[in-house]
């Protein structure tokens, strides 16, 4: 779906990112990885021996960074996550009557948000929180966030993964270009860390914790020099099996763990890498051409942070001779894959240098698979 010529003028006005205080290096990740699957190969060697399991591999610093580009990551919390008997992190139950994890996040980044956006509570009458993962089923994130804050107005969750923060934006695009809504605010909070299977090698290290928000518009009230003004919106989804989390409510009544063998984060990261690719740059391509643009003119892309190969594979497709670390920033390097929030996290550090009249795309693309983009053009005030 393609919308290129939006009813009302509508704005990104301002973001707010909220990195949490603790951080995991590769290798302190690994250390504690290599001596897990040390002793569970000990455990397990006569299972091993006959076949009837495979021996954990052991892991390496080198090997995370020249596979993924992630040389370290920001998480709520390290207890735990270091742990050779333990490979999770802890994160104590709080009461029903307390904020739970996620809405605190998000509002330490939504407060950030709306400073920049000189917002307050009273001028948003809609919030979105959109994430790879949702903490509970109800009530809703967004609409917990929305009393915390005392907005008077509407609230809902929205989940589509790594593609969760692009379409929660163009839900508010939507909704304030067609009058439904005034201003919006869009949040991203990515508790990832409990869904790490720490004791995989292929999938230990790569997600992280943080927290994006996002305040979305009508041009006529944005007043920021900060604000970028929204060309068009473009969202696709294709279904693909290549990348999973089964966790859910259900394995209750099959009588299985529900965080099991395959329950947790998986993919066939060789597939994903073929297949997404080219989906996510022919996506791009075909946005921006059909808003009247050439890719290779557009001065910044703000791409899904999942793995650098991938960004660096696509950032060519789309600029040939042209792409650049500047023209594409990284940034999952030191925030690692933060689910749908690593595009906004790159827009958010690595967009207000440009002068009024840039053109940038913001997009990001994961399972479904799924792929969101916007384009922007940096509002003169």
């Amino acid at each position: 779906m393609s919308q290129n010529k939006l009813p009302r003028a509508v704005a990104i006005s301002a973001t707010g990112l909220w990195t949490p205080p603790e951080t995991i290096s590769n290798t302190e990740l690994v250390e504690a990885y290599n001596t897990y699957a040390e002793a569970y190969n000990h455990t397990h060697s006569a299972q091993i021996q006959a076949g009837a399991l495979a021996a954990k591999p052991p892991s390496s610093a080198e090997f995370i960074e020249k596979a993924s580009g992630i040389k370290s990551r920001y998480v709520v919390t390290r207890e735990g996550i270091l742990d050779p008997t333990r490979m999770r992190p802890h994160l104590p139950e709080r009461r029903d009557d307390e904020l739970c994890m996620q809405a605190e996040m998000g509002l330490k980044a939504a407060r950030l948000a709306l400073e920049k956006a000189a917002k307050t509570p009273r001028d948003i009458d809609m919030v979105i929180v959109g994430a790879s993962y949702l903490q509970r089923a109800y009530p809703a994130i967004a609409i917990e966030i929305q009393a915390a804050l005392g907005i008077d107005g509407f609230a809902f969750d929205m989940e589509v993964a790594c593609s969760s923060a692009t379409f929660s934006l163009q839900r508010a695009v939507d909704a304030i270009s067609s009058g439904a809504a005034r201003t919006a605010l869009v949040i991203n909070p990515e508790l990832a860390s409990p869904q790490v299977d720490y004791t995989d090698r292929d999938s230990h290290f790569i997600f992280g914790d943080v927290a994006v928000a996002s305040v979305v518009e009508r041009c006529d009230d944005c007043h920021t020099d900060t604000a970028w003004k929204v060309l068009g919106t473009k969202a696709k989804t294709v279904f693909s099996n290549n990348i999973r989390s089964n966790f859910g409510y259900t394995a209750r009544a099959a009588d299985v763990d529900p965080f099991g063998p395959g329950k947790l984060f998986h993919q066939n990261g060789r597939k994903v890498f073929k297949e997404v690719c080219p989906i996510a740059a022919a996506h791009i391509e075909s946005h921006v051409r059909e808003l009247g643009v050439e890719p290779a003119e557009v001065q910044r892309y703000w791409l899904h942070q999942a793995n650098i190969n991938m960004n660096n594979l696509i950032a060519k497709k789309l600029m040939g001779s042209g792409a650049s670390i500047e023209r594409a920033p990284i940034v999952l390097d030191r925030y690692a894959n933060t689910g749908c929030a690593g595009s906004v996290i790159a827009f958010n550090l690595y967009s207000d240098d440009l002068p009024p009249g840039a053109r940038g795309v913001l997009c990001s693309f994961g399972a479904g698979y799924s792929v969101g983009s916007l384009v922007l053009e940096k509002i003169a005030l």
